[in-house]
């Protein structure tokens, strides 16, 4: 029997692997889902050592019959880099890498919350009917998969309200440090500063304790804000961004806009302006988002903004957009300059001026 492959079959069994694993990437995010469900990140950071997979059994809270079914899982994370193998005492023992220690429950930077909102059936739901979605005059899939926007779902679903919260305030934390420690220039001179759609203020409220002489305020809807209590130079305001913004030297504006089709963002923008430019002051809005293909990036980072470009689809009518698209809105709401700052991987610091 011939087994030689020529040209032609080695590419189309490259293709065919190609496919597969498109078929079953969801595998990768869900074996993680279920090992941040069964606390493994946090078991083997608990242990303080690398852990064995003896070890590893005997703290996990699994029936006795799928303990030979958990090396199955760590393999899968294994390979996907969430865990790597090191060497002790002739036994092969786990450890936990970078991307595994951003799940920790303890890590002040930990996006556990945001990965299990992502991965909850509410948002994985809508991405099987995108497709009807396409063929039909509805506002998104997610209002498909559940009878309404995702806004008006929050409103009345305490549980997707939570875990958004949560998520969002796990990717505050993070971007609140870096943006602290390297930008710290972009809050000199500042008097007050407004959080536009800052949720439970966890940015404003990292910006307070950093910089006590800026008045922070969150500005959020108002039964986002009705039970929530500022203290010292943090406050807390309701209201409807479309409608009118509170002025202040400056306004933040962290992953808002790429929740918001083009004229939306203008509007909102306008409304801004007129922030930051009351009383005869002159100021400037503060952005926090993705500029699509950043050159800066890597192939995995662009990938990551692809993705998140799908996910505004299917959930919002937003989108993420490369610097030309921004500079048009910023143009259209009058503003009439703008500077960059890629400092927060697969997002950027732009600051714009009236």
């Amino acid at each position: 029997m011939n087994w030689a492959y020529g040209e032609h079959e080695r590419e189309l069994l490259q293709a065919h692997a190609h496919v597969w694993n498109h078929i079953f990437n969801f595998i990768n995010s869900m074996s993680l889902k279920c090992a941040i469900q069964l606390g493994i990140p946090d078991i083997i950071n608990k242990h303080g050592k690398p852990m064995t997979l003896d070890e590893l059994i005997t703290a996990l809270p699994i029936h006795p019959t799928k303990t030979q079914c958990i090396y199955r899982l760590m393999r899968i994370l294994l390979h996907s880099g969430f865990l790597s193998l090191k060497a002790i005492d002739g036994e092969e023992a786990y450890v936990l890498t970078k991307a595994s220690q951003l799940l920790v429950e303890d890590n002040p930077l930990s996006v556990k919350p945001f990965l299990l909102a992502m991965l909850d059936p509410i948002l994985t739901k809508p991405w099987h009917h995108l497709s009807t979605w396409f063929q039909n005059d509805y506002p998104t899939p997610f209002a498909i998969a559940h009878g309404m926007t995702c806004w008006d779902y929050a409103g009345r679903e305490p549980k997707l309200n939570g875990f958004f919260n949560e998520a969002m305030a796990s990717d505050s934390r993070l971007v609140a440090s870096v943006v602290i420690h390297k930008c710290k220039d972009v809050f000199e001179g500042l008097n007050t500063l407004v959080d536009v759609g800052g949720g439970t203020g966890t940015m404003a409220r990292t910006i307070a304790k950093e910089f006590p002489q800026i008045e922070c305020t969150v500005f959020d809807l108002t039964q986002a804000v009705a039970d929530l209590k500022g203290d010292g130079n943090l406050k807390y305001v309701g209201g409807d961004m479309f409608e009118a913004i509170p002025p202040a030297d400056a306004l933040l504006l962290k992953w808002i806009l790429h929740d918001w089709n083009d004229e939306e963002c203008v509007k909102i923008l306008k409304k801004c302006k007129e922030a930051i430019t009351s009383n005869g002051k002159v100021g400037k809005v503060i952005i926090i988002d993705m500029i699509r293909e950043n050159k800066k990036g890597d192939d995995e980072s662009s990938e990551t903004q692809l993705f998140f470009d799908m996910l505004m689809m299917v959930f919002l009518n937003g989108k993420e957009r490369d610097e030309k698209e921004w500079t048009e809105l910023f143009q259209k709401a009058g503003f009439s300059d703008y500077k960059i700052n890629p400092i927060l991987g697969l997002r950027s610091l732009i600051e714009i001026y009236p």
